[in-house]
């Protein structure tokens, strides 16, 4: 009985604790060096555009070096041009609804 009370114990210990050293998902954005890199006004290196995906929130930084191909849809979502890439992205959250190509 004993046994089967402190496996239970370790059991919940371990569901409580996991979470708070699950490691970060860092696909909200792009990696640490480039966002560096376009905080610092440099040019995005080339395939920079592989690192975002649908569902993504776009980098400020980013977004706003982009230029409005299309305007604001009832969904909210706006149309924008970034170096040769066009996004559909979430005007207000910035997330990415979709990826198109030129």
């Amino acid at each position: 009985m004993k046994f089967k009370l402190m496996f239970l114990l370790l059991v919940v210990f371990g569901l409580i604790i996991s979470p708070v050293h699950a490691k970060k998902d860092n696909s909200g954005g792009l990696p640490p060096g480039l966002e560096k890199n376009v905080r610092q006004g440099k040019p995005l290196p080339p395939g920079w555009h592989k690192k975002l995906a649908k569902g993504q929130i776009l980098d400020p930084d980013i977004y706003h070096r982009g230029v409005i191909i299309a305007p604001l849809d009832p969904l909210g979502i706006v149309t924008i041009r970034i170096e040769d890439k066009v996004f559909r992205v979430m005007e207000k959250s910035r997330e990415i609804f979709d990826i198109l190509h030129e």
